[in-house]
């Protein structure tokens, strides 16, 4: 997603998943719109459905202004709840609404997980391959020792592009896609590894650049387009692409980012902080689509399927009401819950993005959740929605 330097240390990512009729109640603001028709099935949790614990939680924290955006949980392809709440944009009146393009931040490093899954399924390239092999402008010690499979789990050593020294003057001056790819890979090149390649964990932006540059290389097409060929058209997210600046001042579809400045009481929205990097951006029904398209196998053939979402590295659970059990694997996170597996990736902004995408292949669950406010504004929404889904036994 675009970004700015106040984003810097808190992004989660930003490299470069439409529901069938089910019971639903989509809102906007605290009015709720018509409800659809066929109800899901009887054993989706009351908690889950309209009027229950979830919803509740959700109304409150949006009357409370503190979440705007949109919700989408679904089962078995059947919408159980629909929730917009909030303005996409607030100078122009426009309200958040199941059409809404949010920015996707770190999710969006699922695209890339799955482009890399693509090419290794048509033996393009091995997840063992070093850097050097599809890329240029490393010292040896990079490029003959980092491999893809370190790359996509976070093993790399590399860091993050964000946070690099006179990342953002620089950025300022980008005003092409080709300057922003060449001008952040000038900057991962500069970087030192902060400990040898799998030797240690450490959320990387720099090393999901590389991943997309490592697509572009090896397809022979620009990153971008190769996502929106190879998973926004098979996944038939139609709207969903990358936006840049310009696109995001003037489509009436995306959601501007609101953030309070420290010290203040009211947001402010972030349009003039932002620079020209393209962003993904997609609605909460995209997002189910993508979902249903990758653990459906239409993405990938069933084998590469399996080895993008089996758990490839331990992380440390978060905080929340169920315990987990949580892991790294090629892109998508892997959580056991009880005995239910789930996959999934989540990602946002301090200054006015959040997003997380959660699905459950053996119940058929996919939660969407989607704020155009910090990343804070969605806190509590996941996990009880997880609670909910797990319980249900």
């Amino acid at each position: 997603m675009t970004t700015t330097r106040r984003a810097a240390l808190k992004l989660l990512g930003a490299t470069s998943v439409a529901a069938t009729a089910g019971l639903a109640v989509q809102t906007t603001g605290s009015q709720p719109a018509a409800a659809q028709t066929g109800a899901p099935s009887g054993r989706v949790p009351k908690g889950l459905r309209p009027g229950g614990e979830l919803d509740q939680l959700i109304a409150d924290m949006a009357a409370r202004d503190v979440f705007s955006g949109n919700v989408l949980i679904t089962h078995r392809g059947q919408t159980v709840l629909a929730r917009s709440y909030g303005m996409a944009d607030k100078a122009r009146s426009v309200p958040n609404g199941p059409d809404t393009l949010f920015g996707l931040a770190s999710v969006a490093k699922l695209f890339t997980a799955v482009s890399v899954a693509q090419l290794a399924q048509r033996a393009k390239l091995q997840y063992y391959d070093t850097l050097g092999m599809h890329v240029d402008g490393f010292p040896a010690e990079i490029a003959d020792r980092v491999t893809i499979h370190h790359l996509l789990t976070h093993t790399s050593g590399l860091g993050d592009f964000f946070g690099d020294p006179g990342y953002w003057d620089v950025a300022r001056t980008w005003t092409s896609v080709q300057q922003v790819t060449d001008g952040v890979g000038q900057f991962v090149r500069k970087e030192t590894l902060a400990f040898p390649p799998g030797a240690g964990s450490q959320y990387s932006n720099s090393a999901y650049h590389l991943l997309g540059e490592i697509v572009a290389r090896v397809s022979g097409q620009e990153y971008h387009d190769y996502v929106r060929e190879h998973i926004f058209r098979t996944a038939r997210m139609r709207s969903a692409d990358f936006y840049t600046l310009p696109q995001l001042r003037e489509d009436r579809r995306i959601a501007h980012g609101y953030y309070r400045p420290e010290g203040s009481r009211d947001r402010i929205d972030n349009i003039d902080e932002q620079i020209f990097a393209p962003g993904a951006f997609a609605t909460c029904a995209q997002m189910e689509q993508f979902a249903h398209a990758l653990w459906e196998e239409k993405l990938l053939n069933p084998a590469y399927t399996r080895l993008t979402l089996s758990p490839k590295l331990p992380g440390l659970p978060p905080p929340g009401p169920v315990p987990l059990t949580v892991f790294t694997g090629y892109g998508p996170g892997a959580t056991l819950a009880g005995d239910r597996w789930s996959y999934g990736h989540n990602g946002g902004a301090s200054n006015g993005a959040a997003a997380e995408l959660v699905f459950y292949p053996d119940s058929g669950y996919v939660t969407v959740i989607m704020s155009n406010y910090e990343i804070e504004s969605i806190r509590g929404i996941p996990g009880l929605a997880r609670k909910l889904i797990v319980e249900q036994g």
